[in-house]
This record gives C-alpha cells, sequence and structure tokens, in this order.
C-alpha cells in the first residue's frame, strides 16, 4: 500500500478540477454504497448525464434532489404526465422529456426489483459478487467505458424494463456506487477505499 506524504500535494485522479468535483471526487466517488435512496439517485443522475458532462449533472444535483422529493422512488414511481410537464419546465434541471419519463419507470421497476430481491442494493451489487472490484489503473486513458459487468447488468436491467441503462451509463454507475474502484493507483483514495 502506498503512503501519501504529508509534505506532498494531494495527488487526485484527473478529471476532479473544479471545487464541486474534487469535493465529490475525495467524499463520494468509488466508496460502496449499500442504501437504496442513494442507488436510485445515481441511477437517475447516470440516466441524466447521457450526452453531457458529470460536472453539469454535479452542478444541477441538489436541484435534481429538490425535484424528485428527495430520490424518494415511491413518490417517484407515482409521478403522473402532469408532474413530468412540470419538470420540464424546471430550468433547474435537465430538461429531457424521454429522461424524465425514464426516471419514473425507472423508480417503477426499482420498487418491483425491492419485492423481489428484498432490495435494489441486493440485485445490483449482484453483478460483481456482492464486493467491489479494485482495479489497478495507471492511467485515465486505461479505465474502461464498459465491462462485462457492465453489460451484463444493462442487459438485465433492460429485459426488467429499465431505461438509460446502457452499459456505458452502469459502468459509472458502478464507479459512482463504489461497485468498482477506479481511482488511478496513484490517487490517495485508491488505497483508502481498496482498504474498506
Amino acid at each position: 500500500m502506498t503512503r501519501q506524504r504529508e509534505d506532498l500535494p494531494l495527488v487526485r485522479c484527473e478529471w476532479a478540477r473544479s471545487e464541486l468535483a474534487i469535493r465529490y471526487h475525495d467524499e463520494e466517488w468509488g466508496v460502496p454504497v449499500h442504501d437504496d435512496d442513494k442507488l436510485f439517485e445515481f441511477l437517475i443522475l447516470e440516466g441524466a448525464q447521457a450526452g453531457l458532462s458529470w460536472e453539469t449533472i454535479l452542478n444541477k444535483r441538489e436541484n435534481y434532489r429538490n425535484a424528485f422529493d428527495g430520490f424518494d422512488a415511491q413518490r417517484v414511481a407515482e409521478y403522473e404526465r402532469r408532474k413530468i410537464a412540470q419538470l420540464l419546465r424546471n430550468p433547474d434541471i435537465v430538461r429531457n422529456r424521454l429522461k424524465l419519463a425514464s426516471a419514473v419507470r425507472n423508480a417503477r421497476e426499482l420498487l418491483r426489483v425491492q419485492e423481489e430481491f428484498g432490495s435494489f442494493d441486493r440485485y445490483v451489487w449482484q453483478f460483481v459478487d456482492g464486493r467491489p472490484r479494485t482495479n489497478l489503473w495507471k492511467s485515465r486513458h486505461r479505465v474502461p467505458a464498459r465491462t462485462a459487468e457492465s453489460d451484463a447488468m444493462s442487459k438485465a436491467l433492460k429485459k426488467r424494463g429499465f431505461n438509460f441503462v446502457g452499459s456505458t451509463i452502469c459502468y459509472a454507475f458502478m464507479q459512482a456506487v463504489g461497485m468498482v474502484n477506479d481511482h488511478l493507483v496513484q490517487c490517495f483514495r485508491h488505497d483508502a477505499i481498496a482498504a474498506k
């Protein structure tokens, strides 16, 4: 295990540049999540991010929390056309009809998964055998956009009726919720997360 010398500046993954991205990188990205509400939050946010930068979504994250009732899947599952129309007028979130309708649909499917498996957590973590995968990337150019595990997750979620869950979105989700540790080996968070 490498240690960061106290007299040297912290080394982070290259993508963490803005104050918001640094805070997210240092406190959340890659930390294993086992709470269904948080998993649902990342499912919505990763779907919303499709075609956009993660920085854009991070900047709108609090607005999403407000707009989507704190990411309460039970409440989001009850949204009807009128609520989606209201969300489409909200300038503080990504106003894409397909992505918004998808969030509602995914909430309904998530509730079905909870009924069948006891939790969404138990269902999604099966794609990594219930344990985080720790990768040893030395360059961000080596980090894949998708893997066999994200392909399997994507296929399974689509079969259940989830939307905006392509393999690349699923892999970003897996990175965000700590199913995989894709901090570069020289990043100070790599070993800290691997030790959890």
